[in-house]
């Protein structure tokens, strides 16, 4: 048998297995909903109207499990309709590609792709690809691709570099509205989050009428460490693994994350920023340590039309839209609530997750579920607590 078949009846045979085991929970089916305000029907950043998701996910023989993820904003020629953002930076360990042009232009004009950090170069290709070749791009000589990356060398043979051109042009044209698939799935693959298995997570917040009824949503790629906390509760302490549990080991708060935020807000680049910059409080409230390892990235945008940068507006001076600052609280709020509970629906939807590497069966376990319910239980939290 060839290398490519073992590879992919070795897919074949996690699907089969995927397909078998009892659907893992989000966030809510515990009774967790962190925050205030109401999720968007979906509870995800495909609530924000015309944002589109797709995934490629790479398992293959012993120690390939990687992907790529693509976030596209609207359905549009990306390249000539720019879209305003900013991009915040928590922590700077890490391999964001992109920004420089998105902090100078506040503009993105491509889909944004996650993958690991190693083929960053190579998704990198496959988004130039893809935009070159859209219609009316025949005299394109410039593309800003924005990929970003958390490392998931303790699951994936990263050194392999598997992610091809291919597979980011396959994720950017399988990118679909509607629900979103999480957990160990595309980018989120391989990575690990808290010890426990990581992955793609998402959710989102609709302010209510008299707010404006803006929709945010957030999807992340959970990557990294600390001391989780589940709404509150010290869930990392009282299953006894998290950082600095045993001193020496400081690599476990290592790691990154990316957190993407959409709205449909009409906010200019420099409020995306500090929309941005409230996931940062979300992403704490986690438990994160965002340690000196640590990539920690948000890449926030408006979807809405009135603020987005055509050709017309590009060509002299323009008339854009432009929430007021102080519209803007509810808004940070809902940035804070949809990524904790991103996050939250990364770890819940992962599953276990095994390779061998040097000889060695190398496992990761998803956070598990009926203990963290009975902690919640004992903190008052969730369905039939105290």
């Amino acid at each position: 048998m060839t290398a490519a078949a073992v590879a992919f009846a070795a897919t074949l045979l996690g699907v089969s297995v995927m397909a078998q085991e009892p659907p893992r929970p989000r966030a809510r089916d515990l009774g967790i909903a962190p925050g205030v305000l109401a999720a968007g029907p979906l509870n995800a950043i495909t609530d924000v109207d015309g944002v589109r998701v797709g995934h490629v996910t790479r398992v293959e023989g012993d120690a390939v499990r990687t992907g790529v993820t693509a976030i596209v904003p609207h359905g549009g020629d990306l390249y000539r309709d720019k879209v305003p953002a900013a991009v915040v930076v928590g922590n700077g360990f890490g391999k964001l590609m992109g920004v420089t042009q998105i902090r100078e232009l506040g503009e993105i004009e491509t889909p944004i792709v996650l993958t690991n950090t190693l083929s960053v170069p190579d998704a990198a290709r496959g988004v130039i690809e893809w935009t070159l070749k859209q219609p009316g791009h025949e005299g394109v000589v410039s593309v800003n691709a924005v990929v970003g990356e958390t490392n998931d060398g303790r699951l994936n043979d990263i050194r392999a570099r598997v992610v091809t051109p291919a597979d980011a042009i396959k994720a950017i044209e399988s990118a679909a509205g509607g629900p979103v698939e999480e957990g160990a799935v595309g980018a989120g693959t391989g990575t690990v989050a808290f010890g426990w298995k990581g992955g793609i997570g998402t959710s989102s917040r609709v302010l209510p009428g008299d707010l404006g009824g803006w929709t945010v949503g957030v999807l992340v790629q959970s990557n990294y460490g600390g001391v989780l906390a589940v709404d509150g509760v010290p869930a990392g302490k009282e299953l006894g693994q998290y950082y600095l549990s045993r001193y020496a080991d400081e690599g476990d708060a290592d790691g990154s994350i990316m957190i993407v935020v959409a709205t449909d807000a009409p906010l200019s680049d420099r409020n995306l920023e500090r929309l941005g910059r409230r996931s940062l409080a979300g992403l704490a409230r986690t438990g994160a340590s965002i340690s000196n390892g640590s990539g920690d990235y948000v890449l926030a945008f408006s979807t809405a039309e009135g603020v987005r940068r055509t050709p017309q507006r590009r060509a002299g001076v323009a008339t854009v839209d432009d929430l007021a600052n102080d519209r803007l609280s509810p808004l940070f709020q809902a940035a804070i609530e949809a990524t904790e509970e991103a996050i939250l629906n990364s770890l819940l939807k992962a599953r276990d997750v095994e390779v061998v590497r040097d000889g060695a069966i190398r496992r990761i376990e998803a956070l598990p579920v009926e203990p963290l319910k009975d902690i919640l239980r004992r903190h008052g939290r969730g369905p039939n607590s105290d």
